[in-house]
């Protein structure tokens, strides 16, 4: 019989750190952003108006399985509505629970919601990959409950299938993107020596778990003098609202063994970056750029080229090169994966009650008078890479 155990304190979750740990190296698709050590840089610099809820699900003594969730406010055109979430934010493209079987962990966390207190309008589960690692096991939890809900397209991610040698992959490739990578390489290499460098540590468990302060203040300068520099978004790693935040997850990123840094440098200077976080061959290609005062076109694309070729001979499985930009993305990728959002409107909520009206005639209106618009609760999956993200 499984148990639930509540905490709303970041610092009660030091306890659980060894179960936190032992069950993410048995999850599907566990990436550093479903690590305790993530959640706690993101809590520190992001917890202002919300509300903790990390649910930890026992089996007699053994903790099976655990469910990081938050209660965020937003605001809506009928006023503040609160929705119970994971705590992430979309830095990342996908999230859910912590355990080898998600479908039962999340069962018993949403039966444990619907008896606990409604301090919520919606549950907001994003970022789930129904047709990759998640393997549809939120939808099926969801149905096992009988809660209803909504599915919703949330984002769409480029990723590139690593389990493949070099050539093939760039025999694969459009003879235009051919042509644009192998004319970087031999530009790139006219003006000077050419080095790759890939910095990933092993962790502290394994004696090595340096940040390299000097790569990632390379990384950092090269994104401050590159577009992102003058990016209003808040997300580079040069803005000053977020670069304390990147720089604390650096840190915790390489004391678990996390951090995977790339850096082009040309005749002895930085030219470009790719930054990542690595877990269990998965890669997310959090931030990249180039430095343009360096006049070499094709810097980045030549790293890029060469990290994937790197990534292939050390075995790695996935690179996720993030969502959106596709357009810009497409000489890489060997598939683009969905994400989904699945909501739940509260019963008992007035909020809920009047945006899910809201809803339905938004998409009333949209099929009736529309002939091109998409609903994207009937998005089909088709994605290639389906079998290798499992």
């Amino acid at each position: 019989m499984s148990d639930v155990i509540e905490l709303n304190e970041i610092e009660a979750l030091a306890d659980y750190q060894r179960d936190w740990s032992r069950l993410l190296e048995v999850t599907p698709g566990g990436t550093f952003f479903r690590s305790l050590e993530w959640l706690q840089v993101y809590w520190k610099h992001f917890a202002e108006d919300q509300i903790l809820r990390v649910l930890i699900i026992r089996d007699g003594n053994q903790v099976s399985g655990i469910v990081p969730l938050c209660v965020r406010r937003i605001k809506s055109k009928f006023g503040l509505c609160r929705i119970l979430t994971f705590p992430f934010d979309d830095w990342g493209s996908f999230y859910g629970p912590v355990s080898a079987n998600q479908k039962t962990t999340l069962r018993t966390a949403l039966n444990y919601i619907q008896q606990s207190r409604r301090d919520w309008d919606l549950i907001d589960l994003r970022c789930v990959d129904s047709a990759g690692f998640d393997r549809g096991s939120t939808e099926q939890a969801l149905q096992s409950e009988n809660i209803s809900f909504e599915r919703l397209l949330w984002c769409q991610t480029a990723c590139v299938d690593l389990k493949q040698n070099w050539n093939q992959y760039l025999e694969s490739r459009s003879t235009k993107a051919r042509k644009t990578y192998l004319g970087s390489e031999k530009r790139v290499q006219q003006e000077g020596d050419v080095e790759y460098l890939r910095y990933r540590p092993s962790g502290v468990e394994q004696g090595e778990s340096d940040p390299r302060w000097d790569l990632y203040d390379q990384c950092e300068e090269i994104a401050r003098q590159s577009w992102q520099g003058r990016s209003t978004t808040g997300t580079t790693l040069s803005h000053e609202s977020v670069s304390l935040f990147f720089r604390d997850a650096h840190e915790r990123a390489a004391q678990v063994g996390a951090v995977d840094l790339n850096l082009l440098y040309v005749a002895g200077r930085p030219a470009a970056f790719n930054y990542n976080y690595v877990n269990a061959g998965l890669i997310y290609s959090l931030r990249m750029g180039f430095d343009p005062r360096i006049s070499i076109k094709g810097a980045g694309c030549v790293l890029m080229g060469r990290m994937i070729k790197d990534s292939m001979q050390r075995g790695d499985r996935i690179l996720d090169i993030g969502p959106g930009s596709l357009d810009a993305k497409k000489n890489w990728y060997t598939s683009v994966e969905n994400s989904y959002r699945y909501v739940h409107y509260s019963a008992t909520s007035v909020t809920a009650k009047l945006m899910q009206l809201s809803h339905q005639f938004a998409d009333w209106y949209r099929d009736r008078f529309s002939n091109e618009a998409v609903d994207v609760r009937k998005v089909t999956d088709n994605s290639k890479l389906s079998a290798t993200w499992r």
